[in-house]
């Protein structure tokens, strides 16, 4: 695989860097997630392809145990607030002086410096900051978070792996590791540069919702169907508006013009009505195989049997039945091997991976005695 020989400690962590760690084992990058002792269980639930090795870094030893693993891999990846690597003395400084060629990969709300550093947040707090929190929702309501997608996942999990990536890449020319500085607040802003570039072309002129890609338009919409259920509209373009309203049966000459902007609230009542009259089933019949760019809203259970999704196999199924999304893009030579085993137990792998470290069974078992580290491999397997 793409990246295989990579070996990444991921400190474990919540959401972003669980997420930036899959895509990387994904890819065949060797990730060791370092949990905490006395934790009964994960919350990683993106641990796919990962190992685990659990040690107690309140003590001296379990912190030298982590240096060691860090200045042997390619790649450290830790999710806390500013400041709390370098009090264990496993700051990018400390450790990249042992290893010149490390990459450490700091994955933060609000970045390494400026007035927040240091604050708590949550995605929703990052996307406000961004801006972009700012020009979402429906019109006459309030700005609304969509999950937390954008800053946590978008511009925090991936973009910290593009990041990771891309200075993986720069080291083969240069030999030398260096610190990436991964804000969720910067990188949620990142993925929304459309909209903040396309703002001199008018394309958001109006106010939140009234736009034609903020649900503002009745040609960009979702429409319940007559069973309950949902379809998707987005026919931007003249010709494929046409194809909408031929599916619908309406006759251009009657309706308003498409970007009419005073008219949409009543297009979108005409086409609201008319998505009423039939359910999702026949709608799809009707506009499969057309450019109209009407598809339906498929939940979770429906989308691996859709027959699109299930002639490119988009979706996989694990040891235990969960189904998740296949890794994404598909690389043609080197495409991703998601390992389909279930997701580590913490410290399910300690013993393993130190041996792999250089540790002597001799001192593994001493700290397994002092609680510096566990190892839970016999009841994992068990």
């Amino acid at each position: 695989m793409a990246l295989a020989g990579v070996r990444v400690i991921e400190l474990a962590g919540l959401a972003p860097a669980p997420f930036c760690g899959m895509i990387l084992a994904d890819f065949g990058a060797k990730v060791i997630r370092v949990d905490r002792t006395k934790v009964s269980m994960a919350l990683d639930t993106q641990a796919r392809g990962k190992k685990s090795v659990a040690i107690n870094l309140k003590t001296p030893e379990g912190v030298a145990v982590l240096k060691k693993l860090c200045v042997q891999s390619d790649v450290v990846l830790e999710p806390y607030r500013k400041g709390v690597m370098e009090k264990l003395g496993l700051g990018p400084r400390e450790l990249l002086r042992e290893n010149p060629c490390l990459i450490y990969a700091r994955l933060t709300g609000y970045g390494q410096s400026g007035s927040y550093a240091t604050a708590a947040g949550h995605d929703i707090n990052y996307l406000a900051i961004s801006g972009l929190l700012s020009r979402l929702g429906r019109s006459e309501e309030k700005p609304y978070a969509p999950l937390n997608l954008v800053a946590d996942f978008a511009g925090g999990g991936l973009t910290c792996a593009l990041g990771i990536v891309l200075a993986l890449l720069e080291r083969t020319k240069s030999g030398k590791g260096q610190v990436i500085d991964a804000s969720m607040v910067e990188g949620a802003a990142y993925v929304g540069s459309f909209v903040w570039k396309s703002r001199s072309i008018g394309m958001w002129d109006r106010p939140r919702g009234q736009n034609m890609l903020d649900s503002g338009a009745p040609f960009y919409d979702t429409y319940q169907t007559s069973d309950g259920k949902h379809m998707a509209v987005g026919a931007i373009e003249p010709q494929f508006y046409r194809q909408l309203l031929k599916g619908l049966e309406l006759d251009a000459a009657e309706l308003p013009d498409q970007m009419s902007f005073s008219d949409w609230p009543e297009l979108t009542k005409i086409f609201a009505d008319r998505f009423a009259s039939k359910s999702q089933a026949e709608w799809s019949q009707i506009f499969d195989g057309t450019d109209a760019c009407v598809t339906p809203v498929l939940t979770f259970e429906e989308v691996s049997s859709h027959p699109h999704n299930r002639e490119r196999a988009s979706f996989i199924e694990d040891a235990g039945g969960q189904e998740s999304p296949r890794p994404a893009p598909v690389l043609s030579r080197t495409p991703a091997e998601p390992g389909l085993a279930l997701d580590p137990a913490i410290g399910e792998h300690t013993l393993e991976v130190l041996q792999e470290y250089g540790f002597k069974r001799a001192d593994i078992d001493q700290m397994l005695a002092a609680g510096v580290i566990e190892g839970h491999a016999m009841k994992a397997k068990l």
